[in-house]
């Protein structure tokens, strides 16, 4: 899912962020089991990070593009990155796997042009 023979036009800025950011996250393959567009809950994360040792924080990265027809400013891409985190339970993997949601990080990444903003959401107890 990472890369393709006809790539669509929308989808050539976040692949190219996605796959820059993904080259980086290899330098920690000694720590984390790391994955990019696999299924879980109801939708294909872009890039998790499962921690080797259980002491350690799992990730999961959501890129956007920032799009002038659905966002006024870039920090509302990256809310709509995290809400898909959420909406489409892209966390479901990990917490199967044993992980206490307070130690799965999620990160929304929203890029424009060389412009980039993260954000990440804040684990909240009940």
């Amino acid at each position: 899912m990472d890369t393709g023979d006809k790539p669509s036009d929308n989808a050539e800025p976040e692949r190219f962020y996605h796959g820059f950011v993904l080259g980086l996250m290899m330098e920690l393959s000694d720590r984390y089991i790391i994955t990019s567009n696999r299924e879980s809950g109801f939708g294909r994360y872009d890039v998790m990070l499962e921690p080797k040792n259980n002491k350690d924080n799992a990730f999961i990265m959501e890129f956007k593009v920032y799009n002038p027809g659905k966002e006024k400013k870039l920090d509302e891409t990256v809310k709509s990155a995290l809400m898909q985190i959420e909406a489409k339970r892209y966390t479901f993997f990990l917490e199967v796997k044993g992980i206490p949601v307070q130690y799965i990080q999620k990160y929304g990444f929203a890029f424009k042009g060389k412009s980039v903003l993260i954000g990440r959401t804040q684990y909240e107890e009940n």
